[in-house]
Formats: C-alpha cells, structure tokens, sequence
C-alpha cells in the first residue's frame, strides 16, 4: 500500500508573505517537499526555478491564467468567443511548467457570463470547452503534461463557474477521449455539491490526475471542526491505491509553523491505531521527535521539523 504525499498549496498557505518565492522556501522550511499554486504568473520565472532548485522542492501543480480578473473571468476554458486567449494562457502556463518541471496543469473552464441562463448556454460552453481540451491535449501529450480540469462549487465559492460537479466534469472527459485529460478531485467542492463522497471517490478516482482537500464548510484545516473525517477519506485513498500529490487547499486558522501539526495528528491516528507501520519503525530506539520525523517521512513524503 503506497503512503499518501501531500504538497503545500503556496496561493493558501504562508500567504503572510507577499512573494510566491518566500513562500517557497518556507513550505520547504515547514517540511513540505513540493507545492501547487494557482497563478505564478507575476513572478519572474528565473527566479522560481532558482528556489526551486535550492529548496529541492517539486512543482506538482499550476493554473492556466484566470484572464481578465478585475472583470470577472476566471478561467477561459469554456468561454465561447475567448478560445485564442485561452490558447494563448495555454501556451504560457506550457512555458512555466517546463521550467518549473511541472507536470500537471489545472485548466480553468471559466464562468457562466454574466446575465445568462445557466441551462440556455450549457450546450455552447460544453462543446467550446471540448474543443480547447482537445487542443490542451494535443499540446500536453508532447510536452509529457497532464492537464486537469476541477469542478468548483457554485453554493458557496462560484455561483457562476461553468464546471460544478463531477459528473458533469466526467461527461466532458468521456467526449474528450485523451489520455492527456483528466480530472481534479477537490474533495471540499464535492462535498459541498452532491456529498457521496465514498462511491464518487471510487468512481471517478481512475479518472482522477490530483486530489485537494479542506474542511466542510468553512475550508479550514482537515482536522477543524466540520463535515468530513479525512482519517476515513485518507484510508479510503490509500485502498484504492492513490499514488499522487494531495494538495493543501485551504484558509488556516493556525500559523504557518504549525500547519503540520495536523497532518503529524492524521498520520498518529491513521498509521498508529491501524496498524499500517512495519513493527521495526515503531520500535526504533530514538527520541520521539527522531522516531515521528522518520516514519512521517516514509509514510506522508513530508519531514516534519520542529
């Protein structure tokens, strides 16, 4: 049974630093061995690559441009009339993930324009976002990229995003047929839109590139108070055999230096009372912060530091 990994959403986490590099190193710092973020794309790419290679941390995952924020874009996929910009977000999202050796990228479908019906343009979006998906595969599939596509809520986050539920999402990967193509399992905006969250993880994790995950529904840390036990969902993933990064996704009420607590809290409960640690590491004649620091390495592919 594989360990799960998690990497430090950096548009999230630290954000009380203002550079996406100072929160590089302190993701690094905290423990974490790679990271996602949403937009990069103020940031000088030399000098990403420069931190990323002197923290050793990998780059799991980015976001293709939201386009004009300031009037209300988010995202470009499966806007009708915006194709060319959304090739053009493509093509340098492309250029940051080779420099970053980045291999996932999130492709934003976008909003529902303003003023319109939802049910009379949901055909026309559906086959613009076809369409760009097909031509994102083509350009991902040569550069060995996977692109992604993650249904956000429209009850709580979005009301207006395009791409809501996985269901939805899974009808558009069956007609874009790529392999290049998959989908983004955030299991804070799936619980918030149809819960069931048991038999939709084991339908569509095959379909499934990256995982995110917060609290339900104030989008804390997994261990707040809330809806979901994520020492279930964790165990869940570990038997179906989930093999890549979860990312932190979420507004934390406690300080940076302490965001691993919860994951130490999840991997003593989880690891520990199921029995999941060969007896030889739980016998390791250490100090207890040694002992934790080590089996914490192998079984979440985080070092803890304190």
């Amino acid at each position: 049974m594989a360990p799960l990994k998690f990497c430090a959403n950096i548009s999230w986490l630290f954000t009380e630093l203002p550079e996406v590099t100072q929160r590089m190193r302190d993701a690094a710092r905290a423990g974490f061995r790679a990271v996602e973020a949403a937009w990069i794309y103020s940031s000088d790419l030399k000098e990403l690559k420069t931190v990323k290679d002197e923290t050793g941390l990998e780059f799991a995952l980015i976001n293709t441009p939201p386009g004009d924020l300031s009037a209300g874009d988010l995202g470009l996929g499966a806007v009708p009339g915006r194709e060319q910009e959304f090739r053009q977000g493509l093509d340098l999202a492309v250029q940051y993930a080779k420099a970053l050796d980045c291999r996932r990228i999130h492709l934003m479908a976008g909003r529902v324009p303003a003023g319109a019906d939802r049910c009379a343009v949901a055909m026309e979006m559906e086959d613009t976002f076809v369409q760009n998906l097909k031509h994102a595969a083509g350009v991902l599939s040569k550069e060995g990229i996977l692109g992604l596509i993650e249904p956000i809520n429209t009850r709580i986050t979005d009301p207006r995003y395009f791409l809501d539920s996985p269901h939805q999402a899974a009808v558009i990967l069956q007609r874009v047929a790529h392999p290049s193509i998959r989908m983004q399992m955030d299991i804070y905006h799936w619980q918030i839109m149809d819960g069931n969250l048991t038999q939709n993880i084991r339908k569509y994790l095959p379909m499934t590139g990256h995982i995110q995950i917060a609290q339900v529904p104030d989008r804390h840390e997994p261990d707040s108070d809330g809806e979901l036990s994520y020492t279930y969902l964790f165990k869940l993933l570990e038997e179906l055999g989930y093999q890549d990064y979860i990312g932190c996704e979420y507004k934390p009420q406690r300080e940076s230096e302490s965001l691993d607590t919860w994951l130490y809290a999840v991997f003593n409960h989880h690891f520990y009372s199921m029995k999941l640690i060969h007896q030889d590491i739980l016998n390791v004649d250490k100090s207890m912060d040694e002992s934790r620091n080590n089996v914490a390495q192998k079984h979440l592919n985080i070092s803890f530091t304190f």
